[in-house]
């Protein structure tokens, strides 16, 4: 959908390309003012960096203000004719249109997912880049360069996408064990699809767990996933009971990227722990027949209802037995791929995660579950927009957070945490900032969403909670 306030566009046209103001060449950057300690933001945001290896990822983020002032220069005024620098340029473009989003709605923790790394999460380069080169840098909005926003602390965590199991995980039929499909996380190389963690406070690095190598089987009641096939299909993988062999099924992890707890101190002294993950899309099956995907994603988000109900089968990759000692605050925060109501998910698990007894439902269910205008325009028209027709009926349109239509994005607090606000940037066509979702001059990164999606920013959408400590 075309941005249709005309003259504020082209001001957007030029400022956004632009990224910068006239203070960073003289290399003085206006400090953000901190936030009010009674009043903590904490958002998720799956940022679609759709690179293909790592050390792509790690060049355009090494750019300097100036260096992606002419790349997007040369790219608006047609003065770059390279396929590769146009595709860089508008990578840039993207780049600079999240970090405007996360500048103006400033959370305090950010978890950003799809933000690769090297595998191990120990290489922080491109991390560093993001935070200095474009989060350091203020970016336009409306015209305006808005303040650039700092966070002290930063993590990036290792991750199971594109680790090779040596196993035929993915059936494929062709014997082939070094597939994406065949990782123990989809992914055409290890660190792809990884999430990484901003903070303005400390992060308890002694006591962050991490649960990268927990196995899918030492989940209690947990199946391997079952294969019901049709008479006459003649598949390969419908010759057995189960998708996964049993030799696949005693090695095959849980996570699809890694679940981790991290400790976070808010300004009031009090430790909060942010469980994240990015399980696997309960979709990319194959049929209904077998619904390893669906049920691989079921057990991902079941992990953390028995993890905040400290269940003491759970073993971290430390060895320590136990989930979240009783008491403790936390949120659940990440791109869970899971909608309560539609979608191809097992909803029952993810309903039962929101309105657990522990959980704090005016986040999830009441008044503050997050929304947006945009969300609700864009689920409503379906067809006309870049959201998905077949979910244009849901219940809640204005509660989407991705252009699927559906509500994958989460950031659900424990009961004893005061929420008072909430949203989704997501703005609608008659509000300000819709170019940073909607703009038909860029279509490199994916054709086949030219103009939406990660061609501009990403297919998701910012959602985030307000806290008073």
């Amino acid at each position: 959908m075309r941005f249709t306030k005309t003259l504020l566009a082209a001001a957007i046209a030029t400022t956004v390309l632009a990224g910068c103001n006239d203070d960073t060449t003289n290399n003085t950057i206006v400090q953000p003012e901190p936030a009010p300690a009674t009043d903590v933001r904490i958002a998720s945001y799956n940022l679609s960096f759709d690179h293909s290896n790592f050390e792509e990822l790690v060049e355009v983020m090494g750019l300097t203000a100036a260096e992606q002032d002419a790349l997007v220069a040369g790219w608006a005024d047609g003065s770059i004719t390279d396929d590769a620098e146009l595709k860089k340029a508008e990578k840039v473009i993207q780049i600079r249109n999240t970090a405007t989003v996360i500048q103006k709605e400033r959370p305090a923790v950010l978890l950003m997912k799809e933000f690769n790394n090297d595998g191990t999460g120990e290489d922080q380069t491109a991390l560093n880049g993001f935070r200095s080169n474009y989060l350091a840098v203020p970016q336009q909005f409306e015209g305006a360069a808005l303040e650039p926003i700092l966070f002290d602390f930063a993590r990036s965590y290792a991750t199971n996408t594109g680790l090779n199991s040596g196993l035929d995980l993915d059936n494929d039929n062709d014997g082939s064990t070094t597939n994406p499909g065949d990782s123990y996380g989809f992914g055409f190389f290890h660190g792809q699809y990884a999430f990484a963690l901003l903070s303005q406070y400390p992060i308890d690095d002694t006591n962050t767990r991490t649960f990268q190598k927990f196995l899918w089987k030492d989940m209690p009641n947990a199946i391997n996933p079952a294969v019901n096939c049709n008479e006459g299909n003649d598949a390969t993988w419908c010759n057995d009971a189960t998708w996964f062999s049993a030799e696949e099924w005693d090695a095959v992890r849980l996570s699809s990227k890694n679940h981790v707890d991290v400790p976070v101190m808010l300004p009031n002294g009090n430790n909060v722990h942010l469980l994240l993950s990015h399980p696997t899309p309960p979709i990319f099956d194959k049929g209904e027949e077998a619904p390893y995907n669906k049920d691989h994603n079921a057990a991902e988000i079941q992990f953390w209802n028995d993890y905040i109900d400290g269940e003491s089968y759970i073993v971290d990759d430390a060895g320590v037995s136990g989930g979240l000692p009783n008491g403790d605050s936390f949120i659940v925060m990440g791109d869970l791929n899971a909608d309560p109501i539609k979608g191809d998910g097992h909803r029952d698990v993810i309903a039962a995660l929101m309105n657990d007894d522990q959980v704090n439902t005016m986040a999830t269910t009441g008044v503050y579950a997050p929304k947006s205008y945009g969300a609700q325009e864009c689920v409503v028209q379906g067809a006309t927009t870049e959201c998905r027709e077949d979910n244009a009926d849901t219940e809640f349109p204005a509660r989407a957070t991705s252009t699927s239509g559906l509500r994958l994005d989460h950031v659900i607090p424990s009961q004893d945490l005061n929420v008072v606000d909430s949203g989704v940037f997501w703005p609608a066509s008659f509000e300000d900032g819709r170019i940073l979702m909607n703009d038909d001059r860029l279509t490199l990164i994916d054709k086949w969403n030219p103009g939406v999606g990660k061609n501009v920013s990403s297919d998701h959408r910012m959602v985030w909670i307000e806290l008073e400590l």
